[in-house]
């Protein structure tokens, strides 16, 4: 006996297992700069103030060094920070600079890592490349209050290029090739300011359902201040900022705690491959 099959009856919604969206942006801007022809690095959650902080130019008096905005590890300090020359070099780059007295113990004190650049800066102390197109995606921390744009843990991407004639032409000209190539295309560069950068930009892109710029990226030419006492000869363009504030322009979120409230409902809605 043949029985007649109803091709349009429902049948039951199926759930495969996936990667989270976010993760699926993180996976997408890695993919992104391997193919722009970059390295990717890698270093611990937990640094120095040295290698956070000091090497980068940023003063032990500054406010971002306060525990109201950096979580520093209790009762812990570095045994090693860096070579002696490095350290010395450094030292004295702040003394000469700030006109203060450099403290090795605030530079030992241990802290949650506030961005990825000390991890780039100290691949680029160790090895002194000439040219290279290195960057580094993962988790940093801020002693912030948590807000619709604001979260204590998130995601950074982090780069430089390091060359002998690279400009701040050049650094925004790969800026907006990456925002092309992440599906944003209104983008737009004003000067800013930042201890370990100079000039400095802040990059901006348009959010459609906020409907006003964000802020996104920092970017600019590291200091010589930076760059001299760490042995580093030719100019490094250089960049971060937070991937929670891409995915939530790529997602139309106007909250970055969306990302993070497990909605299975929004989980579940999101195309694989928008």
């Amino acid at each position: 006996m043949v029985r007649a099959i109803d091709v349009e009856a429902p049948a039951p919604e199926v759930f495969a297992a996936r990667s989270h969206p976010l993760q699926d942006v993180i996976n997408e801007v890695r993919e992104i700069f391997v193919s722009l022809g970059f390295a990717e690095i890698s270093g611990n959650l937990t640094q120095s103030s040295f290698w956070n902080f000091d090497a980068l130019f940023t003063p032990q008096d500054h406010p971002a060094r306060e525990m109201q905005d950096t979580f520093y590890i209790k009762d812990t300090s570095a045994s090693k920070i860096a070579t002696p020359n490095q350290i010395a070099k450094v030292s004295e780059s702040h003394k000469k600079g700030w006109h203060y007295n450099w403290k090795l113990e605030e530079a030992k004190r241990m802290v949650l890592r506030t961005h990825t650049t000390c991890v780039t800066i100290r691949h680029l102390a160790d090895n002194n490349p000439d040219e290279a197109r290195i960057f580094s995606v993962g988790r940093v921390f801020r002693n912030e209050k948590v807000s619709y744009k604001h979260l204590v843990e998130f995601n950074q991407v982090e780069g430089v290029v390091v060359g002998k004639n690279v400009t701040l032409r050049d650094l925004m000209g790969l800026q907006r090739e990456f925002y092309y190539k992440m599906g944003l295309k209104k983008v737009k560069f004003w000067p800013t300011f930042f201890p370990y950068t100079e000039p400095s930009l802040q990059s901006m892109v348009y959010n459609e359902k906020l409907d006003k710029w964000v802020e996104l990226f920092g970017m600019g030419i590291f200091r010589p201040e930076v760059t001299m006492p760490l042995g580093i000869k030719n100019p490094v363009l250089a960049w971060g900022g937070g991937i929670e504030r891409i995915a939530m322009l790529k997602f139309a979120l106007d909250d970055v705690r969306e990302l993070y409230n497990n909605n299975l409902g929004w989980l579940r809605s999101v195309a694989k491959c928008p």
